[in-house]
């Protein structure tokens, strides 16, 4: 069988290492794709260090964002052609990890456009948590959904968190989290949307859609006030992709009764039943069955809203050395040194 070069955790709190695998075949709805692209996730230094439930069986492959080229077809897809330059979320099974040469795809969940490896966990984490139909999300109407674009005007969101990647397109927090977030909340016609992040991110934010920048640096008691200086309506709704015991206490202290709060790790929030707040934990996979309609009519938009720059990918930085260098990369996520961008690796570029 032919094999592939991977990087992997060979046991649980392991250190990453190089390692040959055999590259698998794909089912009748899934694809092979050779992978030109991974991205790289606070999610994969965490589970090396702390372990994640939903991680079983070692040797690990981790990654869980790609982009590359479509190398094989099951025998059910209608979807792709050996050639096309697809992206795509992983999940967490070595078949469909992204920290590896070739990759499985379920087919209905690859975007015909070779964006960046930057694009899906971040955007799939903000549409789970605001589209999905409940208990999985919010269950706004999404924006590509009749009557969705701009359905929710005057209704004000609070990021916390802005300059991450989910933050910025609407897994686990760094500054790079919610930009997707944001996009995606300007479709619906959100506003004012704030967040906070790094000043030096400002341009940057409120060219995909924040309104408001609040300094992160700030103290957290203060958070209520800077709103009230933006705007008087009450705050119904929060995204945390910051998500420590902190910020999200502060995030759903803001919210009015009936608001609605939306955290990137396991909830830490002293609630009462009387306050009548919902949380919600943001998982931003479509791989699980019971989100896979979902997600699907997601992904078939995505050409079309990247293409007309609906919604446009963060600005990446490549490391060096291809799957080698996703370690140092890993390092500089954990001690905050990323902001306003994502780390990606070039899997064929491993020496």
């Amino acid at each position: 069988m032919p094999t592939q070069t991977a990087l992997w955790l060979p046991k649980e709190f392991g250190q990453y290492e190089l390692a040959t695998r055999d590259i698998g075949k794909p089912g009748p709805d899934e694809v092979l794709v050779k992978l030109m692209a991974t991205a790289v996730n606070p999610l994969d230094w965490k589970i090396q260090e702390i372990g994640y439930f939903m991680i079983k069986d070692y040797p690990a492959v981790l990654g869980f964002e790609g982009a590359g080229i479509v190398e094989d077809v099951g025998e059910n897809v209608i979807e792709h052609v050996k050639g096309d330059e697809v992206f795509f979320s992983g999940f967490m099974t070595n078949r469909h990890s992204t920290f590896q040469q070739y990759v499985i795809v379920l087919a209905v969940h690859a975007a015909k456009a070779y964006q960046a490896a930057s694009i899906p966990v971040g955007l799939a984490t903000a549409v789970d948590a605001l589209y999905s139909p409940k208990p999985h999300g919010f269950a706004f109407t999404p924006p590509w959904e009749e009557g969705g674009r701009g359905k929710y005007k005057d209704r004000s969101i609070v990021v916390l968190g802005g300059a991450s990647a989910v933050g910025q397109f609407g897994k686990l927090s760094n500054e790079l989290a919610p930009s997707f977030f944001i996009q995606v909340a300007r479709l619906s016609g959100f506003s004012p949307i704030i967040t906070t992040a790094s000043l030096h991110n400002t341009t940057l934010l409120t060219s995909l859609g924040a309104t408001h920048v609040v300094d992160r640096h700030l103290p957290l008691s203060s958070l209520a006030q800077e709103v009230a200086k933006v705007t008087s309506t009450p705050t119904n709704l929060v995204f945390d992709a910051v998500a420590t015991s902190e910020t999200q206490q502060a995030g759903y202290d803001l919210l009015v009764s009936g608001g609605q709060i939306a955290v990137a790790l396991p909830p830490t929030i002293q609630t009462k039943l009387e306050d009548d707040k919902q949380v919600l934990k943001m998982w931003g996979s479509f791989y699980p069955p019971e989100k896979r309609e979902f997600g699907t009519r997601m992904y078939s938009q995505l050409t079309r809203m990247f293409a007309e720059a609906e919604l446009v990918p963060l600005p990446v930085e490549v490391l060096p050395d291809g799957l080698n260098g996703i370690v140092a990369g890993l390092e500089r996520l954990k001690n905050n040194l990323i902001s306003g961008k994502k780390l990606i690796a070039h899997p064929w570029d491993t020496a």
